[in-house]
């Protein structure tokens, strides 16, 4: 019931923010002719830079499963990788590729299913902390552009009240954790089997941190790749638009479109650009919604090899393929914290 209530409401929210974003025809008209002016050359490079966040989110996770004694071969995380990116942009709900991904590799590595999925976990905390990072930066840096109109300051506070709340569970963590406290927690106490696997993250990873130190460098490629991405589709499009600009606006437009609230992001991803780039730049309303969607496109044309990697991949010693539904069960009745957790929009 929580599953299809969340996709109900997503599809809900989707679909509003779509309406709102393209009802007003005089802006599709504008779309249509920057679509006939624009240089698609600028959308083949946008393809091409964001296999690079594939590339560098794939090898992250190659040296975590490392650091847990899991010695797959590249290949064969690149397929699974590959696989979790293809299903977590085309299923609802943002928990799809994780799932796959986590069963997956718990059928590649008997024994070691413990290990599997806190893998699975770092690789998405390693992931926020970089973001964490970048963001810190550059809103340090360009904060006065940033809230330059009650608009912009708006989606400015809306993302430092989210990376606030990133912060503080991660340093509680690390408090938890780090001083041995999990002991005096309650049994009951909420998360607190997830704090014990974090725990025994943080002593591993902490113990390899010259591997750690590698996959926190290749997050931050991962995401900034991300942004020239987008950059790239902006150009496609003439956006008049600074580099330093446009990448002080990304992680305000990547963590709001990332919430579970949309499919996907779709509509928010268009809202947040529009909102950002008219308010702050020359780049006009259609435009900046243009580079929204492109943008997502390009994700998608970047995602939908995982579909064929999926048909025909076969975890070692299996003999048929399984339903999404049974990975699922039985991946939830090991790890239920995977279900339920906000997808990564770029598996960052």
């Amino acid at each position: 019931m929580k599953k299809i209530l969340l996709t109900l409401l997503q599809l809900t929210v989707t679909a509003a923010v779509l309406y709102w974003v393209f009802h007003d025809p005089e802006k599709r008209a504008r779309m249509a002719e920057a679509l006939r002016a624009a240089e698609f050359r600028w959308i083949g490079a946008a393809v091409l830079v964001y296999f690079v966040v594939e590339v560098a989110a794939a090898l992250r996770w190659h040296v975590l499963l490392k650091v847990q004694g899991i010695h797959l071969s590249l290949p064969r995380v690149a397929g699974l990788f590959t696989i979790g990116f293809f299903f977590n942009q085309f299923l609802p709900g943002g928990t799809g590729g994780d799932i796959v991904k986590s069963y997956l590799l718990m059928k590649e590595t008997p024994g070691r299913v413990g290990a599997a999925l806190l893998s699975v976990l770092f690789d998405r905390l390693i992931g926020l902390v970089a973001i964490v990072a970048i963001t810190g930066t550059l809103i340090g840096l360009r904060y006065d552009f940033l809230s330059r109109t009650p608009e912009t300051r708006a989606l400015l506070w809306t993302l430092l009240a989210i990376l606030g709340f990133s912060i503080v569970s991660l340093l509680s963590t690390f408090v938890i954790t780090g001083f041995k406290l999990l002991g005096r927690l309650p049994t009951a106490f909420p998360g607190r089997e997830k704090l014990i696997e974090l725990s025994t993250a943080y002593h591993l990873y902490a113990r390899h941190w010259g591997a750690t130190a590698t996959a926190f460098g290749l997050s931050v490629v991962a995401h900034l790749a991300t942004f020239t991405t987008f950059l790239f589709v902006a150009y496609a499009f003439r956006a008049p638009i600074a580099a330093v600009d446009f990448f002080a606006i990304m992680p305000i437009e990547r963590t709001i479109s990332s919430l579970p609230i949309s499919f996907a992001g779709v509509g928010v991803r268009e809202h947040i650009l529009q909102v950002m780039l008219s308010n702050l730049t020359a780049v006009p309303a259609a435009v900046a919604v243009l580079i929204g969607s492109m943008s997502f496109f390009v994700t998608l044309i970047c995602a939908a090899p995982g579909g064929i990697v999926y048909l025909l991949y076969r975890p070692s010693g299996a003999k048929s393929a399984v339903s999404i539904s049974d990975m699922e069960r039985e991946v939830t009745n090991l790890d239920p914290g995977i279900v339920g957790k906000p997808g990564d929009a770029s598996t960052q």
